[in-house]
C-alpha cells in the first residue's frame, strides 16, 4: 500500500509540475514576444509624453489589448501590480519533489549503473543535489563578473560549462539520471534567477519609485538579462523532462554529447523565434537546428554491440526463464521490486502471451539499448542478452 501511495503521490506532483511549467513557460514566451514586438509611440503623442517607450495593439479572445512599456515607470504607480513569480517557484518545488521521489528515493536503480561507477546511492543523491547548487553559484558569479557585460560570450561559456557538467555526471551516473540531473541544474538556475535576481530587483525598483527616488537601472538591466537567459534555457530543459522515454539518447555511449547537441538545437531554434518577434526571419537558425537534430538521429540510431556466441538450444522456454529471472520482479501485476507499485510503463512480462506481445520491446531494451534491467539490478548477463537476440532473430516463436 505504501508503494502505491508513493506512486499516486508522484502522479499528482508530476501533474502539478506540468501545470506550473506550462504557466511559467507560457508567461516567459509571452513577455519575450511582447518586449520584442513593441513599437515606439509617435513623437509628441500622449504616450510619448507619459514616458511610454513602446506599445502595441493585439486582439485575442474577442477583445482588443493595448500593452504599454514605460522607459522607467509611470509618473504614479498604481496600487495593484501583477507579479509573475509563483509559476517559477511552483515549477521548481514540484520538479525537485518529483526528482527526489522518483530518482533520489530509488537512487540504486534509477541513478546508478555498476558498469559506470561504484557509487553508493547516498553518494549519487549528494552528487545530484550538489550539482544543482553548484550550477547556480557558478552561473550567478559569471553573470556578476565583467563577463556578464558580454552576453554572447557569456552564453557560450555557460553552455560549455553545462556540457562539461554533463560529461562529468556521465562518468558517475546512469545516462537517464545524467539527463534529468542536468535538467534539474538548468531548472534551478532558472528559478533562482527569478527568486534571487528578478523579483528582488523589481521590488527595489517599486520601493524606490513609491519613495520618490530614481530606481537603480542595474536592477532593470540585470533582471532583463536573466529573463532572456531563462527564455533560452527553456527548450533544453523541456527536452530533459521527456528524455526518460527515449533510451536511444540517454543510453548512448556519449550521452553527454547527445544532450549537448539537442540542447544546442533547442537554443538556435528559440533564437529564431526571438528574432522573428522583431520582424527578422533568420531561417538559417531553424535549418541549423534541424541539421543538428538530424545528425543526432543518425548518431543515436540502434547499432548492436557485439554479443558472445550462443551455446545450446534457443527456444521460448529458455527465453521465458531469462525474463522470469531478470525482468518479472518489476514487470508483473504485483511487482516485488522495492518501491514499485505497478509495472513500469504498464509492460507486463509474467505470462507467455505477454512475452510474445512485447518481444520486440524486450529486444530493444535488453539487447539494442541495454537499458533494461534498469541499472542492471538483476544482473542480466551478455550471454542471456545473446539468447534473446538469437530468439528474436529466429522469429520469436514459442516452439
Amino acid at each position: 500500500m505504501l508503494n502505491y501511495a508513493l506512486e499516486f503521490t508522484g502522479l499528482l506532483i508530476r501533474w502539478l509540475h506540468l501545470i506550473a511549467g506550462i504557466a511559467w513557460i507560457g508567461s516567459s514566451f509571452y513577455f519575450i514576444w511582447l518586449d520584442r514586438s513593441l513599437e515606439p509611440p509617435e513623437p509628441g503623442s500622449d504616450e510619448a509624453k507619459k514616458g511610454v517607450g513602446g506599445h502595441l495593439w493585439a486582439v485575442h479572445g474577442g477583445g482588443f489589448y493595448n500593452p504599454q512599456k514605460y522607459l522607467v515607470a509611470p509618473a504614479k504607480l498604481p496600487e495593484k501590480l501583477h507579479w509573475f513569480m509563483w509559476e517559477a517557484y511552483t515549477t521548481w518545488l514540484s520538479g525537485t519533489a518529483l526528482l527526489a521521489l522518483v530518482y533520489w528515493h530509488r537512487a540504486g536503480s534509477m541513478m546508478l549503473d555498476p558498469a559506470i561507477s561504484a557509487l553508493a546511492p547516498w553518494q549519487a543523491v549528494a552528487l545530484g543535489a550538489g550539482s544543482m547548487l553548484g550550477s547556480w553559484l557558478v552561473y550567478d558569479r559569471l553573470c556578476r563578473s565583467p563577463l556578464g557585460k558580454r552576453d554572447a560570450l557569456l552564453g557560450v561559456i555557460v553552455f560549455a560549462l553545462l556540457t562539461a557538467l554533463g560529461w562529468g555526471l556521465a562518468h558517475a551516473l546512469a545516462g537517464r539520471a545524467v539527463f534529468i540531473q542536468v535538467g534539474a541544474c538548468i531548472g534551478t538556475i532558472m528559478a533562482a534567477n527569478v527568486f534571487f535576481v528578478i523579483i528582488p530587483g523589481q521590488r527595489r525598483m517599486v520601493a524606490a519609485l513609491r519613495a520618490g527616488r530614481d530606481p537603480d537601472p542595474l536592477d532593470g538591466k540585470r533582471g532583463k538579462q536573466r529573463s532572456v537567459h531563462n527564455n533560452y534555457f527553456t527548450l533544453p530543459v523541456l527536452f530533459t523532462m521527456i528524455s526518460n522515454h527515449y533510451a536511444s539518447t540517454y543510453g548512448h555511449a556519449h550521452s553527454w554529447a547527445v544532450l549537448a547537441l539537442i540542447a544546442a538545437a533547442g537554443v538556435v531554434i528559440r533564437h529564431f523565434f526571438n528574432l522573428r518577434h522583431k520582424g527578422i526571419y533568420a531561417w538559417h537558425y531553424p535549418v541549423l537546428g534541424a541539421v543538428i537534430l538530424g545528425g543526432v538521429c543518425w548518431w543515436t540510431a540502434p547499432r548492436l554491440a557485439p554479443l558472445p556466441p550462443v551455446t545450446g538450444d534457443v527456444n521460448f522456454n529458455r527465453v521465458r526463464g531469462i525474463v522470469g529471472q531478470r525482468c518479472v520482479a518489476c514487470h508483473s501485476p504485483a511487482p516485488t521490486y522495492l518501491g514499485l507499485a505497478a509495472a513500469p510503463a504498464g509492460v507486463l512480462l509474467h505470462t507467455p502471451a505477454d512475452i510474445l506481445r512485447n518481444a520486440q520491446r524486450i529486444h530493444l531494451q535488453t539487447v539494442v539499448t541495454r537499458m533494461m534491467p534498469l541499472g542492471n539490478v538483476t544482473q542480466m548477463t551478455d550471454e542471456e542478452r545473446a539468447v534473446i537476440a538469437a530468439w528474436i532473430g529466429a522469429g520469436a516463436k514459442t516452439d
